[in-house]
């Protein structure tokens, strides 16, 4: 069996693939900065690669839930709308509740995970597929986050919670300090915990999972959490940076998500997993979406933009596998 996360005597070959996906990502990403800053004299500067980073972190920490729940042939449709949900649930108790801000980070992250938990179960307990699951919690994630706040922005949060969208220890944004540490942990996780390599297993092969001993349904429910909870942070995330919580918060932003996955060299259909590859994959979207921000692009075009990408993504992932079947 040949997976992302090497076991046994497949790791080599998947090591080299794994690889070559990555040069890829890399490659692409090189030929867009390039490619910039010949047409934007902007482009090249500290301040805007920070800026980069910065519109980088929400969409990178969704993408590495996406990652977790892809690896195991899932998908999750909701992370933009859960996104906003647990940003709507942690400002309103903050500031109108009173709660402490620390208890007001968790109920983020617990919020996130509760639609997590709900998604898994639906797909793994009640038979629905993903894609109808999840696209279901979209929609009610999005609704709940409107009539809690009638449709209007939780202004005003803790001076701290603040800081962690606001903050620049030595200069550098605190978002994209939580994007690379939450990065690191998702990495360590699905590269060498048994939790990890069994996502990309089920992926890859769930009967010989099953045989292997993995309970397949709670691992799915649990990859749901997970996904969930990557939502959850980047919901506080994006309400710390605007220090407001908006119900219309990370609207298409799973779509973004799912793309920079794909870029990265996660397989679309499981199997295939790596969150290094997720984070180039972020990046190739963000210098994308600020490169067509100094350009003037619409944000009209720009949305046609990131669909185009992902087709073009999923199709050269499909052309990849075919020739490691030959």
């Amino acid at each position: 069996m040949t997976t992302d996360t090497a076991v046994g005597a497949g790791a080599s070959p998947s090591r080299w693939s794994r690889l070559a996906v990555r040069s890829e990502s890399l490659a692409v990403l090189a030929i867009l900065m390039v490619g910039l800053s010949i047409l934007s004299p902007y482009f090249l500067s500290v301040s805007n690669f920070l800026n980069i980073l910065l519109a980088t972190s929400v969409i990178g920490v969704l993408a590495y839930g996406a990652t977790f729940v892809i690896a195991a042939a899932g998908i999750d449709l909701s992370l933009g709308s859960v996104l906003g949900l647990s940003g709507v649930v942690g400002a309103l108790a903050i500031n109108e509740l009173g709660v402490p801000w620390p208890l007001g980070i968790l109920l983020c992250l617990v919020t996130g995970a509760l639609c997590g938990l709900i998604n898994g179960l639906l797909n793994t307990r009640a038979g629905i597929p993903a894609f109808i699951a999840t696209l279901g919690m979209l929609g009610v994630a999005r609704g709940l986050a409107l009539v809690l706040t009638n449709g209007v922005p939780v202004y005003g949060l803790a001076d701290p919670v603040v800081y962690l969208g606001q903050g620049r220890p030595l200069g550098i944004p605190t978002p994209v300090i939580i994007f690379l540490l939450v990065g690191a942990i998702a990495h360590f996780v699905l590269a060498y915990t048994r939790f990890g390599k069994y996502a990309v297993v089920i992926g890859d092969n769930e009967a010989a999972a099953r045989a292997m001993g993995v309970r397949v349904q709670r691992h799915r429910v649990a990859l749901y959490v997970v996904s969930g909870a990557m939502a959850g942070i980047a919901g506080l995330l994006f309400i710390a940076r605007v220090n407001s919580g908006d119900p219309t918060a990370g609207l298409n932003y799973e779509l973004t998500a799912i793309t920079a996955t794909i870029l990265g060299g996660t397989n679309l259909f499981g199997g295939r997993a790596t969150i290094v590859g997720t984070l180039i994959g972020a990046l190739i979207m963000g210098v994308l979406q600020n490169g067509l921000n100094l350009l003037a692009v619409s944000s009209f075009y720009q949305q046609m933009a990131i669909g185009t990408v992902l087709v073009l993504a999923v199709w050269l992932d499909q052309i990849n596998r075919t020739r490691r079947l030959r």
